[in-house]
């Protein structure tokens, strides 16, 4: 199991905690500081079953600046996020070929 964690969101610290308190073995990826790979990225878009606009955070001050308003495919935005994974939302939890974003931490049990 792997977390993609940014240490300096809330909601993220929660889920790794969830993950510490429940006592699951696990790796924690900080995408921040080691971006993704387009394949990283497009494997996570997959096991999420989601469109890549789904995994935009679309409040973040960079996809306003840079992004808001324009028509983007889903390959632009999957090169947004690589450009910029301070868009991604966070945490994600991947767990064998599922993953989820975990807002609510708790919802971390829906894929194990």
């Amino acid at each position: 199991m792997k977390i993609y964690h940014n240490p300096r969101c809330r909601k993220s610290r929660e889920g790794l905690a969830f993950l510490e308190q429940n006592g699951y073995d696990f790796a924690v990826v900080r995408y921040l500081e080691n971006p993704l790979t387009r394949q990283e990225l497009l494997s996570i878009i997959e096991k999420l079953e989601v469109s890549p606009i789904d995994l935009i955070r679309r409040s973040e001050s960079v996809w306003k600046e840079n992004f808001k308003g324009k028509t983007l495919s889903d390959q632009e935005l999957v090169e947004a996020m690589l450009q910029f994974p301070k868009l991604m939302e966070r945490p994600i939890v991947v767990h064998n070929e599922r993953a989820i974003i975990a807002r609510p931490a708790e919802r971390i049990k829906d894929i194990l």
